[in-house]
């Protein structure tokens, strides 16, 4: 069985999450969501909060796709979050150029710390090269519309989160 890790904070999950999600499960027989507790984020969400959006969208692209999609949360190094899910492939999301540039670096430490897993990265669908869940939230806490950006019940999260619904 191909499994594969796409690991991230998910702070909210956005649409080019979606994409990134949806277009790797095809890839794969499983694809484990590793939701990073990093502390040092000061995510808006707790993690509870955050794995059960992530549950909730990939749900249907489970059933969609006919592959199994999970939510893990982990702390750990994520070769190591990898190694606990069976993971064979790390997959990661690009929005640009500097995106390459910051997982090219990751991908060389990975690969030192364990060659048997790959990394295979999916560029965003132009649509979506935009997003990043800082600038949603901070676009929704100046009282923007971030709906084109986050499925509706994660627009009704973040709305409530921030005392605006």
């Amino acid at each position: 069985m191909r499994t594969a890790l796409y690991p991230g904070t998910f702070d909210p999950i956005t649409l080019g999450h979606v994409d990134i999600i949806r277009r790797a499960s095809v890839l794969v027989d499983r694809l484990v969501i590793g939701v990073a507790i990093n502390r040092d984020k000061g995510p808006l969400f707790s993690l509870e909060e955050r794995v059960a959006m992530i549950e909730g969208e990939c749900a249907k692209l489970s059933a969609e796709t006919g592959t199994e999609i999970v939510a893990h949360p982990f702390e750990n190094l994520l070769i190591d979050c990898a190694k606990e899910v069976g993971a064979q492939i790390i997959v990661r999301g690009l929005r640009a150029v500097t995106d390459f540039e910051y997982e090219y670096q990751m991908v060389g430490m990975n690969r030192a710390l364990d060659s048997s897993i790959e990394t295979v990265f999916l560029m965003a669908d132009l649509k979506h090269q935009a997003i990043a869940s800082k600038l949603v939230k901070e676009i929704a806490r100046l009282d923007g519309d971030v709906s084109k950006f986050v499925t509706p019940a994660v627009n009704a999260a973040l709305l409530e989160r921030l005392g605006k619904a």
